[in-house]
């Protein structure tokens, strides 16, 4: 199946590897991607506070450049900002006329419009619904049995759309690590938020927030996420966390898509394994062997 791919400004910069691995992943299953001609910043979260209706057409520029593209395609996104964001403009082009009426009158001065047809799919609700365990296994040709694997899923591809996962205890990443050879490590964590923006705008409540979830995750070898700011908080983070609770927090933090990759026995140079920030010596050596 194609797929039309909007990667978004964090997968161009700090999520460098997210989107590395997204594509050399998909390539590895048979899947095609094809990146949005003239994508553009979704808004992220610093629009909204600004403008509702600036936020909302950021996000629709993108499906109306989509659109053109292929009128009845689907939007892989990594990002689960940048899915929300674009979510939310599908969701306001396809049921609210006021809304659409409002967008589009924006969208003139760029001489585009659009119409919501377009749907926006988050990478996990791809990699889970359509591609599926069965298939990712059928790809495996490096067993990461012996490693036990904590998914974290975020906040914002479960909500408030509830599209593919239930949001208060989520299951889609399981049999996706199942598929590797993977144990899923047993935990009540993968649905918690981060704290998001917290770890810079009030420090102390938003290393409380990662720490638990870091806390939580001792016992398993790694955690792997679909979020950039999710990623960023508990990869970024591990050393101050640490030093806030006393004791060594430090785990390995992947995107599933390095951990489906390392699976399918692609390189940790393909993925971008080295631009991780928490990669223990014994999680490489292991992925080495």
């Amino acid at each position: 199946m194609s797929y039309l791919y909007y990667p978004g400004c964090s997968l161009t910069a700090s999520a460098r590897e997210y989107d590395l691995s997204t594509r050399a992943t998909m390539h590895a299953v048979g899947e095609q991607l094809t990146e949005i001609d003239g994508w553009t910043c979704c808004g992220a979260s610093a629009a909204a506070p600004i403008s509702h209706l600036l936020s909302l057409c950021l996000g629709a520029r993108n499906l109306a450049l989509a659109e053109q593209m292929a009128p009845d395609s689907q939007i892989l996104v990594p990002c689960s900002a940048c899915y929300l964001n674009l979510k939310k403009a599908q969701d306001k082009l396809a049921n609210d006329a006021d809304a659409r009426d409002r967008i589009n009158e924006a969208l003139s001065a760029v001489a585009l419009s659009a119409s919501g047809q377009v749907k926006v799919r988050h990478l996990l609700d791809v990699l889970f619904v359509d591609l599926g365990a069965n298939r990712l296994a059928a790809h495996v040709t490096r067993s990461l049995s012996g490693l036990t694997v904590a998914p974290y899923y975020g906040c914002q591809c479960l909500r408030p759309y509830v599209e593919f996962d239930d949001p208060e205890q989520p299951v889609s990443m399981q049999p996706l690590i199942e598929a590797t050879g993977a144990t899923v490590f047993d935990w009540d964590m993968g649905a918690r938020c981060c704290g998001a923006a917290l770890v810079s705008t009030q420090p102390d409540d938003g290393l409380k927030r990662v720490a638990s979830i870091l806390k939580a995750a001792k016992g398993a070898d790694l955690i792997v996420t679909v979020c950039p700011m999710c990623q960023m908080n508990l990869d970024a983070w591990q050393a101050k966390a640490s030093q806030t609770t006393g004791e060594d927090l430090a785990i390995t933090v992947l995107y599933l898509p390095q951990l489906l990759g390392l699976a399918m026995g692609l390189t940790a140079d393909q993925l971008g394994v080295n631009m991780n920030l928490a990669v223990s010596g014994p999680f490489l050596e292991r992925i080495a062997s």
